[in-house]
């Protein structure tokens, strides 16, 4: 088994939700600890709150993985008669690292709003508002006829050739190559000094922007020649948007009495508040945006959603909801928590596949702040 350290994990993550996709001005990543001690047992929690460090304190954690970021605002000072201080340092006491990744986290793909998504049951989901757009490249590589497999797998594995539900894609033209190796050369083929020729094929594949140092540092370990010849285009007809939320369709339309109901017992909430006053109407396309989504219900309705699911929503974008005819539901901010799973899930996938000594546990306190009479 191999230690796992904290930078070593962050390095993994940053892969699956890079920090290049959060909105401006969110404070996510190390906010508490160092990423230089090994971690040994991981907690994955929606919020960092005393009770939260209570849990992580008893249940001997060296490391919490956050959705939402603990300092949000800068402490004014450091006395711990306040419980917040206190709760950091509670954390510096124990040699508890606290990383977060927030909106980066629900920008990704198969992140926070695809999980949201998926718990309702949407099909054929899309983004709701683009955030980010990463522009593509074309790489093409020339390579000895008798290396391509072993060049293009490598290629493929680093991420190279993937387009839209499609993997493995690449072109392959035959043709030939010529060179002369110079003094101090160590060519693969050919001798110093005497014109060569090898039967090459070109490859070409597209790969997104931020895998070009990753895909062409795999070219140039898998490629038999010392100096491996390669172009790299920008593709302008091809591009990539990441952004919040998603909009899909139930497989069937329900009624709105019926949604009502299946929100609620999906996300496992004691109440919500909802927005729309013909209550017979049948729900088939619904958006859904985690956490305080208020401001993009515009693009929801651009979109066609019968229905909106979001967080938090102010009282007077409410009247603007209501007299665009929108019907919303608001079941709060802590639905969130549904990340909990998945979470736990893919980083005991990854210590499995990385063989990392790491035991990956969900928290078990509800942070949920309101409660709910009737």
């Amino acid at each position: 088994m191999t230690v796992l350290t904290g930078e070593a994990f962050i390095q993994r993550f940053e892969t699956f939700a890079p920090p290049y996709l959060a909105m401006g001005n969110d404070p996510i990543g190390l906010a508490v600890g160092t990423a230089k001690q090994p971690v040994q047992r991981m907690l994955v929690t929606l919020d960092v709150r005393p009770e939260t460090v209570e849990e992580a304190i008893e249940k001997k954690v060296d490391f919490i993985f956050a959705h939402h970021p603990p300092i949000f605002r800068p402490a004014k000072n450091l006395m711990t008669d306040d419980p917040q201080i206190q709760m950091y340092a509670d954390l510096l006491k124990h040699d508890i690292t606290v990383y977060s990744a927030h909106t980066n986290l629900d920008v990704a793909e198969d992140g926070m709003n695809d999980w949201l998504a998926e718990a309702i049951g949407l099909e054929q989901t899309e983004v709701l508002t683009p955030t980010y757009t990463e522009a593509y490249k074309k790489l093409a590589v020339f390579v000895p006829v008798t290396s391509q497999e072993t060049v293009r797998r490598a290629l493929h594995d680093a991420g190279a050739g993937e387009v839209g539900d499609y993997k493995d894609v690449s072109y392959t033209l035959e043709g030939l190559g010529r060179f002369t190796p110079q003094e101090g050369a160590h060519p693969s083929e050919g001798e110093v000094g005497k014109p060569e020729s090898v039967e090459e094929v070109k490859i070409e594949m597209i790969l997104p922007e931020h895998k070009v140092p990753h895909v062409v540092d795999a070219l140039k370990e898998a490629h038999p020649y010392e100096e491996p010849v390669f172009d790299l285009y920008t593709i302008d007809h091809y591009q990539k948007q990441y952004g919040v939320g998603r909009i899909g369709n139930l497989t069937e339309p329900m009624p709105f009495q019926v949604f009502l109901e299946k929100v609620k017992q999906v996300f496992d909430v004691d109440g919500l508040r909802y927005i729309g006053e013909e209550e017979d109407r049948m729900i088939r396309r619904v958006a859904v945006l985690g956490g305080d989504g208020g401001k993009y219900y515009t693009d929801a309705l651009k979109k066609g959603a019968d229905a909106y699911i979001t967080g938090d929503v102010y009282y007077h974008t409410a009247h603007d909801m209501q007299t665009a005819g929108l019907t919303v539901v608001d079941p709060g901010h802590h639905i969130e928590s549904i990340c909990k799973e998945p979470l736990t899930r893919l980083f005991t996938q990854w210590a499995k596949e990385e063989e990392w000594d790491v035991e990956i546990l969900p928290s078990e306190v509800s942070t949920e702040p309101f409660r709910f009479f009737s």
